[in-house]
């Protein structure tokens, strides 16, 4: 019995969090009857493409596509490479003032992201970096949570194996580029994960920073489904849904990566 319940705890919880989806997916199928009606559709009326079509025709996709691709690549790589060189020393270096600092970058996780568009608006302003994708992407190179899950990472790996390498004559950064982050993969995968999602699903900065529309991120391109005096909702969901289409085969593809990642996370 108790495992019965646990299993339907689980499955209440999954409906609950497939069910936007899947409403999205329905009226994104349906032709016919009234969107907005309840209780709600479960199953496309007259499935069709056409809407999805429609999506292709009013708005240039892949060029939306292709730049959110290169905006969550760039954001990955530059995020993996300075928040680990971040979490490294935090982890097993010691000198004055590291628990200051770690406490400082945690200090941050209590203010919402809002907070900071002003400033980092005056900052991508004086570096004459607007309309720019280094001005998307600058100011979430760096995060207090992929800090934090980094230098957990790295806390795992065991003292021994470090004081051999250096008996070895290995430096820092022989050891952190050759040892460590080999040893901490699932965790690169994991904030990799979260960051492409993060970044792909990115609207506010994006739609403050750029103002080409040819520039646009997908998450900022669909927008343009919505018109200037009207819009269907039908083909506004479509590109939504292919805007998540995306993010979801990556993390499906990725998931074993990331539920190891998660793990040791929480260890």
């Amino acid at each position: 019995m108790k495992t019965a319940l646990h299993y339907l705890a689980l499955v209440a919880i999954a409906l609950l969090c497939v069910f936007p989806f899947w409403w999205t997916l329905v009226t994104a199928l349906s032709t016919e009857g009234n969107v907005f009606a309840f209780p709600p559709t479960f199953w496309p009326k007259a499935p069709s493409l056409a809407n999805f079509a429609e999506v292709f025709r009013v708005i240039p996709l892949w060029d939306f596509f292709r730049n959110s691709v290169l905006i969550a690549a760039c954001t990955v790589l530059w995020k993996l490479l300075f928040c680990s060189m971040a979490a490294y020393p935090l982890a097993r270096m010691h000198f004055r003032g590291r628990k200051l600092i770690f406490g400082l970058i945690l200090a941050t996780l209590v203010l919402p992201s809002e907070v900071n568009f002003l400033v980092n608006f005056i900052t991508v302003t004086k570096l004459s970096l607007v309309d720019t994708y280094t001005g998307v992407i600058l100011p979430n190179v760096v995060t207090a949570v992929a800090i934090l899950l980094l230098k957990q990472a790295f806390e795992e790996v065991p003292q021994d194996l470090i004081d051999a390498a250096r008996v070895d004559g290995a430096s820092e950064w022989t050891i952190f580029t050759r040892i460590m982050l080999p040893l901490i993969a699932p965790w690169l995968a994991t904030v990799g994960i979260l960051t492409a999602v993060e970044s792909w699903n990115e609207y506010i900065w994006p739609s403050i920073v750029m103002s080409k529309p040819d520039e646009f991120p997908l998450s900022v391109g669909v927008l343009y489904l919505r018109g200037t005096f009207g819009s269907s909702t039908r083909v506004v969901a479509a590109g939504t849904i292919l805007t998540i289409l995306p993010t979801l085969a990556a993390f499906l593809f990725a998931q074993r990566f990331f539920m190891r990642g998660m793990d040791g996370a929480v260890k």
